[in-house]
Order: C-alpha cells, then sequence, then structure tokens
C-alpha cells in the first residue's frame, strides 16, 4: 500500500520522493522542484514539456518569478482574480528555478495556485512543489488515487480518508497563458476562460 496520511505525505515530499494528491482539476504528480527529474521519470514524459509551480498562496510564487514593477503589478492583479484557481501563468523564470523544471526553456516557468483545500495544505507544508497530471505521458488523465495507486505502485498517494472525495476536481485541466513581456497569449484553453487581454502594459 502506498497511501499515506498528509503528513507522511508531506515528509515524503521533503525527503526528495513523487508524491500524488488531488487538485481542483486533475490529481497531481508532484516533488519538490530540485527533484522535477524524478517526475520525467516516472510519467515518461519528454524533457520538452515542462512542469508547472504549483503553490499555496501567490506570495510562495513571486520568488521563482522575475520581472519589473510594472510586471509584477499586473501578474498580481491577474492572480488575484483567477487564484485560487484552474489558471497556470506562464512568467520569466528567476534564478530560484531549477533547470529540470523545464529543460527545454528554463527562462520561464509555469505557475499555479489551486482552488483546492487539501492541496494548498499540503502545499503550505512543502513549499512549491513541480507538478504535472499523474498519468503516463500521452493517456488521459487519471482521477482517483486508486488509479493512481494502481498505475504508480512505488508513489506516496494520498488516504481517501484524508478529503472528501465529494469535493472532487473538475476533471479538467487549467488554462495556460503566457505573458509575453506586454500582453498574455493563451497557450491551452482549459477550465478558465480568461478576461486578462486588455490587462497590459
Amino acid at each position: 500500500m502506498t497511501q499515506v496520511s498528509i503528513a507522511e505525505l508531506v515528509a515524503g515530499a521533503k525527503a526528495g520522493k513523487v508524491v500524488s494528491f488531488p487538485t481542483d482539476t486533475v490529481p497531481a504528480l508532484g516533488a519538490l522542484p530540485e527533484n522535477a527529474a524524478l517526475i520525467f521519470g516516472v510519467k515518461q514524459r519528454s524533457m520538452n514539456k515542462p512542469l508547472i509551480l504549483m503553490a499555496a498562496d501567490s506570495e510562495q510564487v513571486w520568488d521563482f518569478v522575475e520581472g519589473c514593477k510594472k510586471e509584477y503589478e499586473i501578474w498580481q492583479q491577474v492572480a488575484d482574480k483567477y487564484w485560487g484557481g484552474a489558471l497556470t501563468l506562464v512568467l520569466p523564470a528567476s534564478a530560484k528555478v531549477p533547470q529540470c523544471m523545464n529543460p527545454k526553456d528554463p527562462t520561464t516557468i509555469g505557475v499555479r495556485v489551486p482552488q483546492s483545500d487539501i492541496a494548498c495544505s499540503i502545499l503550505a507544508q512543502t513549499g512549491p512543489l513541480a507538478t504535472t497530471s499523474a498519468n503516463l505521458s500521452g493517456e488521459p488523465p487519471l482521477q482517483t488515487m486508486a488509479e493512481i495507486e494502481a498505475q504508480f505502485p512505488h508513489i506516496l498517494t494520498l488516504e481517501t480518508t484524508e478529503y472528501d472525495a465529494k469535493t472532487s476536481a473538475i476533471g479538467i485541466p487549467s488554462t495556460v497563458a503566457k505573458w509575453s513581456g506586454e500582453k498574455w497569449q493563451i497557450l491551452r484553453q482549459g477550465a478558465v476562460n480568461l478576461d486578462i487581454q486588455n490587462i497590459t502594459f
């Protein structure tokens, strides 16, 4: 059995293991940013596809991104409106982001704060984690901890008794919006319909 309590999951992540937990979109695989390479291996994921940095709140995010004062103000506006929620922002990465988070383009990093009490409780204790959907690359996202445990028997998954399964995820990935330096570009239309095209320099 690899299903564990929140405390054991947090301890496992801090010890460098890959863990899985529910979010507001689809369940996630997660690891400390410096251990992101483990997720690529477990998921059999192409190194060309970056991972997302998931955090408990926007304050955990800003050290991992870099911009001018005006850009931070714009990013904060969007965060205030859409976080927690199913929106990933792709922003310029700071030196704090390990290259293994995005091997193809280490100058950017996708960041998100989920609208999930259980995910945020875990992230508040671990700090921001490198994350991706819990599935083998190219296959549909797995929807339950039981499915994840079956496909990834060596990964720590959260006990179903630790959360209300009825507050389940929407099953749709997050919308991904990239900051171009002047405006937003939608890279993936997901669960959130953005109204941020006018939030520009």
